[in-house]
C-alpha cells in the first residue's frame, strides 16, 4: 500500500509527524508537499493528492491543513476521491467502513497529533465492508460525479 501526502503550511508538521508514523509501519507513501512552514494554497496539494488517489497511483490519501475542511472541500471536487474530514476514530472508522473514503483529512490546528495519529492508524486499518447497501449509496455519490 502506498499512501498520498499532502499538506499546507498549517498542516506541514502534522504530515511529517505521519511520515514518520507511516515509515515506523513500514508503509509506504508519496509526499506531494508542502515542505516547510511558508505560507501556500492548500488547493494544490488537495488536487495532487487526490489525483493520486484516484488514477490508482496511491491506494489512499492523507492531506493535512489547519482544519481539515479546506483540503476536503477540495479533494472532494476530483472524480473518483471521497475525501473525508476526521477528528474522532468512530467518524475514521466509519468512513472507511461505510462510505469506502480514500482520502482523510486532517486539522492540524484543532487535532492533536497524537489524536490524529490514531485516526491515521484507524483509517487504513479498517477496510470497507462491502455491504451490499453501502456499496449501493457509493454507487449514487460516484453517479453525482457524473
Amino acid at each position: 500500500m502506498t499512501i498520498a501526502l499532502g499538506a499546507d503550511h498549517g498542516g506541514y508538521p502534522l504530515k511529517e509527524s505521519i511520515k514518520n508514523f507511516l515509515e515506523a509501519k513500514g508503509i509506504s507513501y508519496h509526499d506531494f508537499g508542502t515542505d516547510g512552514g511558508a505560507s501556500v494554497d492548500y488547493i494544490p496539494y488537495a488536487k495532487l493528492v487526490g489525483e493520486a488517489v484516484a488514477s490508482g497511483e496511491c491506494e489512499l490519501g492523507i492531506l493535512c491543513c489547519g482544519t481539515g475542511l479546506g483540503m476536503s472541500i477540495a479533494a472532494n471536487k476530483i472524480k473518483g476521491v471521497r475525501a473525508s474530514c476526521c477528528a474522532d476514530w468512530f467518524s475514521a472508522k466509519m468512513t472507511r467502513e461505510h462510505n469506502d473514503a480514500n482520502v482523510l483529512c486532517l486539522g492540524a490546528r484543532v487535532t492533536g497529533e497524537d489524536a490524529a495519529l490514531t485516526l491515521v492508524d484507524v483509517f487504513l486499518s479498517t477496510p470497507f465492508s462491502g455491504d451490499e447497501r453501502h456499496a449501493r449509496r457509493i454507487a449514487q455519490i460516484t453517479a453525482l460525479e457524473e
